[in-house]
C-alpha cells in the first residue's frame, strides 16, 4: 500500500505514514494495516522495538480520512462509520498495550486519528514544529481514539481545557499534558532513527533528549484550574463569563466554535476516564458517542461546515447557555449487544 510503508529494518519494525499531500490523514485501510503489523510483530523475536514516523514536514498525521464517513452518514448509512471507529479503536488499544517499546516521531500536526497512532507509544518524540490537538468537538465528535484517556490523566484540569477548546499544544505543552515524552530537535531525527534501526536500543532516545521551553498553555494552568473545575459545561462557561480577562475572552471564543453537545459529552468522558487504569474503558465510552454521532449527534453538520462547504458556520442544535444535560446521558448510555469488545470481526 503506497499510503503507508510497513517493513522490518535491522532490529526494528518500521511504519511510515506516506500521504504527505493529505497531511498523512489516516484511512480505514491504513488502520487495518497498522493493526496487522502490530499483531505480527508482537511475538516476532527479531524485532526489539517499533519506530513510527511520517513523510513530509507539515504533519505526522492531521486526523482521520472522514470523507466516506460523511458521505455514508449523510445518506443515512451509519454502519461504515461505526465499523471504522470499531476497528480503529481496537488498533489504538493494541498500540497502547504493545509489549515492546514504540517510538513515534511527531512533527507538525498530530491531531485526532494521528493521536491514536502517535501518542500511545512508550517513547513519543516531539520537536519545534509540534502542534498536537484533539479537535473533535469542532466537528460534532468527542476526543476519541483513546485521546480522552490521555486527557483524563493530564495534570489538574488541563485535560478538560484541551478537550473542550481543541487548543493546539507545542512541544512543552504536549510533554506536560502526557501526549509526548521527549523533546529532540527535528534535524537530529534521521540520524537517531537510523541508530534505532541498527541497534534497537531505545535508551538512545533518552540520551538525545533535552528540556523544551515551557508550553504556552502550561503557563495558563492556574487560569485553567480556576475555570475548568466546574462540574458541568455550563459551570465552566459561567465561570469564564464572570471574569474580565484576555484568557477568559479567548477561551469563550474557542468554546463558541464547538458543538455544545460534543463538549458536554467530552467533559463527561474525560471525567469518567480518571477512574480507569487502562485505555479500553475510555475507548468503550468514546464508542458509545461515536456509534450514535451520525444518527443522533451533530457529526454530519460539523463535517459539512468544516470540510465540505467550509463555511465554518455550523448550526449546532444547542447553545453554550443551554447545554444538553439529558442528551449527554442518552449519547453515553451503554450500547448493549453493540458495545465495543475489541474482537476482530465485530460487525457494526
Amino acid at each position: 500500500m503506497t499510503d503507508i510503508h510497513i517493513r522490518k529494518i535491522g532490529q526494528t519494525g518500521r511504519i511510515t505514514l506516506n500521504r504527505p499531500k493529505a497531511l498523512n490523514a489516516l484511512s480505514y485501510k491504513m488502520c487495518l494495516a497498522i493493526e496487522d503489523a502490530l499483531d505480527a510483530w508482537a511475538t516476532d523475536d527479531s524485532i526489539k522495538m517499533l519506530v513510527i514516523d511520517a513523510e513530509g514536514d507539515r504533519a505526522f498525521c492531521a486526523g482521520g480520512d472522514i470523507q466516506e464517513m460523511y458521505d455514508t452518514a449523510k445518506a443515512g448509512n451509519y454502519n461504515y462509520g461505526r465499523k471504522f471507529w470499531r476497528d480503529e479503536y481496537r488498533m489504538n488499544a493494541k498500540m497502547f498495550e504493545f509489549p515492546k517499546p514504540v517510538a513515534t516521531f511527531l512533527q507538525g500536526f498530530t491531531m485526532g486519528g494521528g493521536v491514536g497512532v502517535g501518542c500511545h507509544g512508550s517513547h513519543r518524540v516531539v520537536g519545534d514544529t509540534c502542534q498536537i490537538a484533539m479537535p473533535e468537538v469542532g466537528i460534532g465528535l468527542v476526543p476519541d481514539v483513546g485521546g480522552s484517556y490521555i486527557l483524563a490523566k493530564a495534570p489538574d484540569h488541563m485535560g478538560e481545557y484541551l478537550g473542550l477548546t481543541a487548543a493546539r499544544m507545542d512541544a512543552g505543552d504536549a510533554i506536560t499534558a502526557g501526549f509526548a515524552d521527549y523533546y529532540i530537535p527535528e534535524d537530529q531525527w534521521p540520524a537517531l532513527i537510523a541508530q534505532l534501526e541498527e541497534t534497537g536500543d531505545y535508551s538512545l532516545i533518552d540520551a538525545a533528549s533535552s528540556e523544551p521551553t515551557q508550553g504556552k498553555i502550561t503557563g495558563h494552568l492556574s487560569d485553567i484550574n480556576r475555570h475548568f473545575a466546574g462540574a458541568t459545561l455550563l459551570d465552566i462557561v459561567n465561570s469564564l463569563k464572570s471574569e474580565d480577562s484576555e484568557f477568559a475572552a479567548k477561551t469563550l471564543k474557542a468554546l463558541g466554535r464547538n458543538s455544545p453537545l460534543s463538549m458536554a459529552c467530552g467533559l463527561e468522558i474525560i471525567r469518567r476516564g480518571r477512574a480507569f487504569d487502562n485505555i479500553r474503558p475510555s475507548l468503550e465510552q468514546e464508542f458509545r458517542f461515536t456509534y450514535r454521532s451520525g444518527e443522533s449527534g451533530e457529526f454530519v453538520e460539523g463535517i459539512r461546515a468544516a470540510i465540505i462547504d467550509k463555511d465554518r458556520n455550523p448550526q449546532w442544535t444547542h447553545t453554550l447557555d443551554n447545554p444538553p444535560a439529558a442528551m449527554v446521558m442518552k449519547m453515553l448510555m451503554p450500547l448493549g449487544a453493540e458495545k465495543l469488545t475489541f474482537e476482530k470481526g465485530e460487525t457494526a
